[in-house]
């Protein structure tokens, strides 16, 4: 049922590539040419020896059969739920039983291969390409990876995504909303490792190194980006989503999506792979264009990445990033803060996920770029996050708030420990050995990382000195600028410098609270808590933010709570009386006085009633009339 869709699989991976680009790969290369490497297998005229394919097949069954019973009903049941495209028992399956299998059988070890259980599916491609998957992912969260495993993974997602892509119709797969961002989000944690293991030199035997010469559209930057593209292109998801801020119909949205687009699978797909490249383009160091892929993503509520955690903390991470990068500090301390508050929500319904120890060490990093953030554009913060955040970073968060070349290297651990993991886009010059000893010798002082560290820190260090100006200027709303010079212990002109980068650090283009548009709209703004203009040797001193006044929240309540006294008084509350006191009320004297012309008429009627018995009934008509006359008797 599934292998009528895998026609097209075995194509090339470079088939992706648009016509109107060319392809990274030099001509005449073609995918697989490593196997003759990586191949451990006997080749030639041991394939025609049948001896040796029945020893082959002996060991494969040995091997079947020492894959524990409940794998082996894993497997069969994970296959038909994929046949059948049930979503709940695929997803129940994939988030509990894999990763319980795993933690019961696979912990330090890798999961049979597909070949192996290739008999207990019918050898459904389909399925083992989805398996191997899982497989490669697993190998790479809990194992080390080597060559084969990154080239063979390489293979292997090429081959899904050419399942998807090269189709003549739509493919019948109905997987889970989680899977499809796990996979697009190992796709590119498998990119972003294997491009910097490529970029160790140092550590590549000498096989290894033909491996990459002979290969250089393996893990290309051009080939995933290509992928992610192709995927949105696929699926039309820029234009189903503007078509849907627009307020279009259901059913013109439909036709917009077309065939591939309007399957939940293709709409998901084309969705995540924007998230991705936001991701992407931010590792190679574009801020920019990272955040003009999510034009037509709303960072709201109501926005599909919000279904997963994973994808929402990551989503808000990497644009906090990028507007971090551009300078736009206002907006990223609104992303970073966003993203933690949701978390600290949520984090007790995620003790338990798979993934709750990635999300974390997230929110960690989060921690420590908002500190940088607030530092350089103080501002109003969520109380609660700015308590967290005191509670990690609190030590580096003062020293970076005195200023001064102390706090550069505070400023520098934070940026490297929080910050993604840059890539360079070009490989190393693995076919030319000459040029390959040259970029080694220089590899050190050409990491990226290093490099954007230097980059940022180099309009840090520019404005060291800003806070203690700040904290001189919060002190008055006039000053004359000889006399600030005087309290800095430096030159008249050195201060008057010193402001004037404090005034430009304190300008950026960021975007209003409730302005809608992109995420590269905005406008100039002041950042910081405090603006001056400089009038000859005058310093005018203004606070650009307002702090929140508490006055009317008092009064409000204290208003309310007189209207709740007043109505208190106002009501009439019960009395209550002592075990055994009288007290004689006007309805009490009523009815004893009608018992007693009940006695009276009875003597005169012939019965006969004597003192006691007359008292008696005096006394029972009182006690009713007191009854009927308390409210709280009843």
């Amino acid at each position: 049922m599934a292998q009528q869709y895998y026609a097209d699989a075995t194509a090339d991976p470079e088939s992706l590539l648009p016509e109107t680009m060319e392809s990274a790969a030099p001509a005449g290369v073609a995918t697989g040419d490593y196997e003759q490497y990586i191949d451990d297998h006997t080749a030639g005229d041991a394939n025609n020896n049948e001896d040796y394919i029945k020893e082959m097949e002996e060991e494969r069954q040995q091997a079947l059969a020492a894959v524990p019973e409940d794998v082996k009903k894993f497997i069969g049941a994970f296959h038909q739920a994929i046949l059948g495209n049930d979503s709940a028992q695929i997803s129940a399956m994939y988030e509990g039983g894999w990763n319980r299998l795993t933690q019961q059988y696979y912990a330090e070890s890798e999961w049979p291969e597909a070949e192996l259980l290739a008999p207990l599916v019918g050898g459904d491609q389909v399925f083992l390409t989805l398996y191997r998957e899982l497989y490669f992912r697993h190998v790479y969260a809990k194992l080390e990876p080597n060559v084969d495993d990154r080239f063979q993974s390489y293979e292997n997602i090429c081959e899904l995504f050419n399942l998807l892509l090269n189709s003549e119709e739509p493919v019948a797969l109905d997987l889970p909303i989680q899977w499809l961002w796990d996979m697009l989000d190992e796709f590119v944690y498998q990119f972003q490792s294997f491009t910097a293991w490529r970029a160790d030199i140092a550590s590549k035997s000498s096989e290894e190194q033909q491996l990459l010469a002979d290969n250089p559209q393996i893990w290309s930057c051009y080939s995933v980006l290509n992928v992610l593209y192709s995927l949105v292109q696929r699926s039309a998801i820029n234009e189903q989503l503007a078509a849907e801020h627009a307020g279009s119909s259901a059913e013109e949205v439909a036709q917009i999506a077309g065939p591939y687009g309007s399957k939940p699978l293709y709409r998901n797909l084309g969705y995540f792979s924007l998230i991705c490249l936001l991701r992407v383009h931010l590792l190679i160091g574009d801020p920019t264009l990272a955040l003009q892929t999510l034009s037509n993503v709303h960072l709201s509520s109501e926005a599909l990445f919000t279904k997963i955690t994973a994808c929402h903390v990551s989503t808000y991470y990497h644009v906090g990033f990028a507007y971090m990068s551009l300078g736009r500090f206002p907006d990223a301390v609104k992303a970073f803060v966003g993203a933690l508050i949701y978390f600290n929500r949520m984090k007790s319904f995620h003790t338990r996920s798979y993934q709750y120890g990635s999300i974390s060490r997230q929110c960690d990093r989060m921690y420590a770029l908002l500190a940088i953030c607030t530092t350089l554009a103080p501002g109003p913060v969520d109380e609660g996050t700015m308590s967290a955040m005191r509670e990690k970073y609190g030590e580096q968060l003062l020293t970076m708030q005195r200023g001064g070349e102390d706090a550069l290297p505070v400023y520098r651990e934070l940026y490297l420990s929080a910050a993604p993991k840059f890539l360079s886009p070009i490989a190393p010059p693995y076919e030319t050995p000459d040029q390959l000893s040259a970029y080694a010798s220089e590899s050190e002082a050409l990491d990226p990382h290093t490099r954007h560290a230097d980059l940022f820190l180099s309009g840090v260090h520019a404005s060291l000195s800003a806070p203690t100006m700040r904290s001189f200027l919060k002190l008055y709303t006039t000053i004359d600028a000889k006399k600030l010079a005087s309290f800095m212990d430096e030159d008249e002109d050195d201060v008057l410098e010193k402001m004037m980068v404090l005034k430009s650090a304190n300008r950026t283009f960021g975007s209003r609270e409730g302005a809608g548009g992109s995420l590269l709209d905005g406008e100039r703004m002041v950042v910081g808590n405090l603006d001056f203009t400089i009038n000859g040797d005058a310093v005018s001193v203004a606070e650009t933010t307002t702090n929140k006044r508490y006055a009317g929240y008092f009064i409000r309540n204290a208003e309310h709570a007189q209207r709740v006294l007043e109505t208190i008084r106002a009501a009439p509350l019960p009395i209550t009386r002592p075990a055994g006191q009288s007290v004689t009320t006007q309805g009490d004297a009523k009815s004893g006085a009608a018992g007693q012309r009940t006695a009276a008429g009875g003597a005169r009627g012939g019965a006969p009633v004597t003192g006691a018995r007359a008292g008696q009934t005096a006394k029972a008509g009182g006690a009713a009339g007191r009854t009927s006359g308390n409210p709280w008797a009843r």
